[in-house]
């Protein structure tokens, strides 16, 4: 077999893992301490030797980077020093780039220079709406955010981008589907498992957070990620439930409402997910690995939209005189958050749990 080494890419997973890929030394550490690695080909090890090697189409399609829950034992136990979760992250976060479609859509949200265009998309996206609507100006009296942006706007326009976003999200996940086939062994040996049922048992270990469990390093990652995951599924129950009301004619919804203090309890959720995760990072704790931009940026946006929808919230019962301009910062979240779900890290959720279908379905 020829082996042609990209050496562009292992010089990318350097600068991004900080991690000198080069030193190891394929001792097996790693992959011997990781409670996750399966006994049949276990990572991280050969993903290290890949990685070291240049062989990045071979790791693009591999389902193995995605299996790991990053939960750093095998960094805290390498006898060098080489951080072998640093390496998977960066793996992960060349894969959004290596699938995304369209692909310059992946390059926008890797580099903090291209930050300013990246919320220049949904800033003029939301004024060109509202002008269309004709209520580009702060409107008097109570505050009352239909008279800014209409809801047959807001849920129309809101619609059509989360459908678009999908759309591009199903023709990412097909390439990697159809990519991670060619990790699996043509031995002829492989009883695949009905695609439902592997949906089903991939569902229940992503709610349960059951992996994260195993992980010796850091347990608290485990509490963070969890209070993360539910407040955003509660808080996209919520914001259908919302769009309902509007229909129907029973929006604005009183504070005391159900549904808006299951979105208050949402809130309180995120915030503390994401602010634990932020303590971790700033305190370097183990399992946290090397924090970039890629990683801050997530973190920083899911955080402002929690707090900017409190705002929003606080600023419509008192009457707040700025509750307008908080109101568009925290559509322009909203937004930046939905455009770009698969680009950034919250596409972690959506190819880790794709992965782990395809290792429930063909047995890994």
């Amino acid at each position: 077999m020829n082996i042609k080494p990209d050496i562009e890419f292992i010089s990318q997973i350097k600068e991004i893992s900080k991690s000198p890929v080069k030193t190891c030394m394929q001792c097996g550490e790693c992959s011997v301490v990781c409670t996750l690695a399966p006994e049949d080909r276990p990572f991280p090890r050969k993903e290290m030797i890949w990685t070291g090697w240049g062989l990045k189409d071979k790791l693009m399609s591999n389902p193995d980077i995605w299996l790991c829950h990053q939960c750093g034992d095998c960094s805290t136990h390498c006898p060098r020093d080489i951080k072998p979760a640093d390496v998977i992250s960066s793996l992960r976060q060349m894969s959004y780039r290596h699938h995304a479609k369209p692909a310059f859509m992946g390059k926008l949200l890797s580099e903090i220079k291209y930050l300013p265009l990246a919320l220049l998309l949904p800033i003029i996206a939301i004024l060109a709406i509202i002008y269309s609507a004709g209520t580009l100006t702060i409107p008097e009296g109570p505050v009352l955010y239909s008279k800014f942006f209409p809801h047959g706007w807001l849920n129309s326009s809101f619609t059509l981008i989360t459908l678009i976003v999908v759309i591009l999200t199903l023709v990412s996940l097909k390439k990697f589907w159809n990519n991670m086939k060619g990790f699996v062994p043509e031995s002829g040996n492989i009883k695949k498992k009905p695609l439902i049922k592997s949906i089903l048992e991939a569902k229940r270990e992503v709610l349960t957070h059951s992996n994260f469990g195993k992980c010796e390093t850091d347990k608290s990652r485990r509490v963070n990620h969890f209070l993360v995951l539910h407040g955003f599924i509660i808080l996209l129950l919520v914001t259908a439930l919302a769009i309902v009301a509007t229909l129907t004619g029973n929006y604005p919804l009183s504070f005391m409402h159900p549904v808006k203090i299951a979105g208050n309890i949402a809130a309180i959720m995120l915030i503390a997910g994401t602010v634990g995760m932020m303590i971790n990072r700033l305190m370097k704790k183990p399992g946290t690995g090397n924090s970039n931009y890629f990683d801050w940026i997530f973190l920083l946006a899911i955080f402002l939209l929690t707090v900017t929808g409190v705002l929003v919230e606080m600023a419509r019962f008192q009457n707040w005189s700025l509750a307008y301009h908080i109101y568009f910062i925290h559509l322009v979240l909203v937004w930046f958050l939905i455009i770009y779900a698969p680009y950034t890290k919250f596409g972690h959720f959506i190819y880790r749990f794709t992965a782990m279908v395809f290792g429930k379905r063909y047995g890994r």
